[in-house]
């Protein structure tokens, strides 16, 4: 991801050079996806592995914090390059620009 930094073990997240302020969920959301750069993340993983096994069926949920997310992520939000959606899936952090 050119121009985006995400360093796991910091907790950091940098869009060039410049350090962004992710919330709790918005960076356990992130750092799934990046765990899993390249491949696609399932509505029901992100719901069980971000916020437990008792919001499987609340997809809306992710897409709310998805949208706040690539707010601060994305150069437009509404066009995003990195964090992808995979109709009726869920999401992937595209690996390469």
């Amino acid at each position: 991801m050119r121009g985006v930094r995400i360093d796991l073990a910091r907790r950091e997240v940098a869009i060039a050079g410049r350090e962004v302020h992710l919330t709790p969920i918005e960076w356990k959301l992130l750092a799934l996806l990046a765990r899993h750069a390249g491949r696609v993340v399932t509505h029901r993983q992100i719901l069980r592995e971000v916020w437990g096994p008792t919001y499987s069926q609340q997809t809306h949920t992710v897409r709310v914090h998805m949208a706040g997310l690539r707010k601060k992520i994305e150069a437009d939000p509404a066009r995003p390059r990195w964090l992808v959606t995979e109709p009726s899936v869920g999401y992937r952090l595209r690996d390469r620009g």
